[in-house]
């Protein structure tokens, strides 16, 4: 393997942060600090007001985690409290932490962000999951840049339409419109040029050399001492999936540990010429689009032109008057999680919620506790903070 800056930055040894709850003041964007005593009280009293199950939370100030702790309760039943240890299930922020893996081979030059993904594949029409694409010659014009800034023309899943069937519902490359069937294709593609499973692939080359032992694409029995059961909005403990194969846009379990520490490595070194990381947050699509879900609904906004609301590589971006900023949410029934970095000042933070209702103090408390008063809350179909 052909060293770079890139896979320096890789295979570096990163400090490993205890597992453990972690409770310094905090230092928001914009100037205020803010007490241990004073973020743990903010973030009860939000739960309380909600009905939130369980909360992850970490904030980086400068480039370190400064705050990491979890409240509330991993299982609703007996009552176990969450941990910062606790396994809980990332959904689609899998999706950045696939993209940090498929920006390593660009930079290897094993993957051309702009070569057509069917030439390194072969004709589709040999595997099933992904042979109806063969009908539409456009299939042939879809690239690794499309399926990780989401303008393949895919909608999110193919059982949303209209039978099931996979279709390309508009010209490649033409408009945003979120999808995980595109990540999951942007996998088959990997897979078939590495020869090696995503779950090997993730842990090998991200998952290991950052210092992530408690995340990994597939169900680990280790996890199940120190398991969060997922919970729906009305707070009725549904569990959690074992996930037996790794799917790129969300199969991950993690924890909030491990979480942290991805998001500390992206605000301290996203921003250092030639990486990966760097690489990821470069503006692919401007969106205008009202909301992000549904993924296939054509209404337009000027309501974040402030903000520049762009997609890069497996994240979103926006500008703020602390630099630029990424962010990715991930979420689904029983499970809310959200991050965001501004790497100019080394900010960030990150929470895991295995609540339904979790992503209901998503705004407030990243307002409060970060100063982030810009991320596109509207848009990802949440009421901004007051």
């Amino acid at each position: 393997m052909r060293l770079t800056t890139t896979s320096l930055v890789l295979l570096l040894p990163c400090p490993v942060l205890m597992a453990q709850p972690i409770a310094h003041p905090v230092t928001t964007l914009d100037g205020r600090r803010l007490s241990a005593a004073t973020v743990d009280r903010t973030i009860t009293e939000a739960m309380a007001r909600e009905c939130v199950a369980g909360l992850a939370v970490a904030i980086i100030n400068r480039g370190d985690v400064v705050y990491m702790k979890a409240f509330g309760e991993r299982n609703a039943v007996t009552h176990a409290p969450l941990t910062t240890a606790s396994t809980m299930y990332a959904a689609s922020l899998t999706k950045p932490l696939f993209a940090h893996l498929v920006m390593q081979l660009v930079q290897e030059g094993r993957l051309d962000l702009d070569r057509p993904v069917v030439s390194y594949t072969g004709p589709l029409d040999t595997v099933a999951k992904w042979a109806e694409l063969m009908a539409d010659p456009r299939h042939g014009r879809i690239t690794a840049r499309m399926l990780l800034s989401h303008t393949s023309g895919f909608s999110n899943f193919r059982f949303l339409n209209p039978g099931e069937r996979l279709l390309i519902n508009f010209e490649p490359g033409a408009r945003y419109a979120y999808s995980g069937e595109g990540l999951n294709l942007l996998q088959y593609v990997v897979e078939r040029i590495t020869g090696q499973s995503l779950t090997v692939l993730m842990r090998e080359r991200v998952f290991g050399p950052l210092g992530m032992p408690r995340t990994s694409m597939v169900w680990d029995s280790t996890f199940a001492a120190d398991l969060a059961m997922g919970h729906d909005s009305a707070g009725t403990m549904v569990g959690h999936a074992h996930r037996s194969a790794p799917r790129a846009a969300g199969s991950a379990d993690t924890d909030i540990r491990d979480m942290a520490t991805w998001l500390r490595v992206m605000v301290r070194g996203g921003t250092e010429g030639g990486s990966v990381l760097a690489a990821m947050l470069v503006p692919q699509v401007r969106i205008r689009s009202d909301h992000q879900f549904p993924t296939l609904d054509t209404l337009t906004t000027s309501r974040d032109d402030g903000i520049a609301l762009s997609y890069g590589l497996g994240v979103g971006l926006l500008t703020t008057p602390y630099g630029p900023a990424f962010f990715k949410e991930g979420h689904d029934d029983i499970t809310r999680n959200h991050m965001i970095g501004f790497p100019s000042v080394g900010s960030g933070m990150v929470i895991l919620s295995n609540s339904g209702r979790g992503d209901r103090v998503f705004a407030t408390l990243f307002a409060t506790l970060l100063g982030d008063r810009f991320s596109p809350w509207a848009w990802n179909g949440l009421t901004p903070a007051p």
